[in-house]
This record gives C-alpha cells, structure tokens and sequence, in this order.
C-alpha cells in the first residue's frame, strides 16, 4: 500500500511541465500548453511550498482514511496517510528518505527503490520547466483512444530509469490518464490513475479526484479537499524524529 499512495501523489507534481531545446516540435507544442493550462511558468517558479489535504479510500481493504502531503522547495516531500488510527508517514528531508515500516509501524530509514522513489518525488516543482538539469527526457508517443477520445501520449524517462507515461487531453491539455511499473514483494506491476474534478487554487489547476488501479483492479481513491502555498512551512517538518 505505501508504494502505491507513493505513486499516487507523484502526480500531482507531474505536471508543472514546459518546452526547452531539444525536443521535436510536437513535444515543446504540448508541453508548453500543459503548463499554461496547469497556471503557467511564472506562477510555479513562485511557489515555495505546498500543502495538499483530503480523503482516501483503499477500495480492496475497505478501509478509509486522511491524506496530508507536504512539498518544500528544492528538494523536500512529506506524506501522512492515517488509516484506522494509524499515521503512515513517508518523508524525504533534502538527504534522507525515512518513514514508517508498515510491518512494526516503526520510524526508519529506507533504502533502494523506497528511498530512490521518495528523492525522486522531492525533486523541485520547477525541475520540469528545467528536466534537462535534473536528467529528465520527454518522448511524443502519438495518440491513444481511451473511452472513444483520442489522448496525447508522453512518456517521461528520469534520471534513475522510472519511466512515467501521461495521456493527454487534446482540448484541455490536462493530465486525464498516467501510468508506470511499480515493484512489489509479488513482482512488477502496471499502476494507473485517472484524473478529473479539476479546479484552480490560487491560479494552480489541479485535479481533486484521482483513482488509482492496481494490475488492473481498483485500489485507491483520493479526494483532495484542500490546497494551499507559500504559508511557510519550516524544514523541521520533514526531518525524522
């Protein structure tokens, strides 16, 4: 469950994406648009911090809980998912992936791909305007029909090999679809997500519903209730305690 809520959130800071050199015509064309349609450049190079909040569902477990996820420019990401009582804490504080092992409900560090997942979901908000600094690519795919609508298809490759595909809306330039592999104690797994309820906060679209499915089966369901930037949040809050 901790991998796939991991996933889950990457997206919401997926999509502050913009064209550079380098990429064909028809990928600067999309990305370009796929930041203006999300706020635009100038207003994610002023974001400082953010704070996400809502509801989650884990629909096979039947089991229901909160979701607080905190992002601190440059590098640092906190997430606290509580479940029947629990707190689920999944932290990155500019150098150490740590959190808590689901096994002893424990605080520890991680290591390999948990900590290598977490570091990448830290990376800045604004390292999609610059991918080329932090060894992020973009490939034009084509178009897919998904539901009898024709969506364009990017594939973004980082640094340490994830590889994460996005289906986008033609008319919006919005993100309806992603998907990528994750590693599980079981194997590798497909894990896609599916976007809607956008609104804007503060001049920031952002999708408030997401659904997450498993190797094809429902997972997770998250409702965002709650956005805010920029109020300051001290880099206390992400060090392991």
């Amino acid at each position: 469950m901790k991998r796939i809520l991991s996933l889950s959130i990457l997206c919401l800071f997926l999509l502050t994406l913009a064209a550079y050199p380098g990429f064909g015509q028809t990928v600067q064309e999309i990305l370009k648009k796929m930041v203006e349609a999300q706020g635009g450049k100038e207003f994610f190079e002023g974001i400082k911090d953010m704070t996400l909040s809502g509801n989650l569902e884990v629909v096979q477990q039947g089991m229901t809980g909160t979701l607080t996820v905190y992002k601190k420019e440059p590098d640092k990401r906190r997430a606290d998912i509580e479940v029947q009582g629990y707190v689920i804490t999944q932290a990155y504080d500019g150098q150490t992936a740590w959190g808590t092992n689901l096994q002893t409900l424990a605080t520890e560090v991680f290591s390999g791909d948990q900590a290598a997942s977490l570091k990448r979901e830290a990376l800045p908000i604004v390292s999609f305007l610059y991918p080329e600094k932090y060894g992020i690519s973009f490939a034009y795919k084509g178009k897919e029909k998904l539901e009898n609508k024709d969506y364009f298809v990017l594939e973004e490759s980082f640094a340490d090999g994830f590889k994460l595909t996005f289906y986008v809306d033609p008319e919006t330039y919005l993100t309806y679809k992603t998907k990528s592999k994750s590693t599980t104690q079981m194997g590798e797994a497909e894990v896609e997500q599916f976007n809607s309820d956008y609104k804007k906060v503060d001049g920031m679209t952002i999708a408030h519903s997401l659904v997450q499915y498993f190797n094809g089966q429902e997972n997770i369901k998250i409702t965002i209730s709650k956005v805010s930037f920029n109020s300051g949040l001290d880099d206390s809050l992400f060090k392991m305690k």
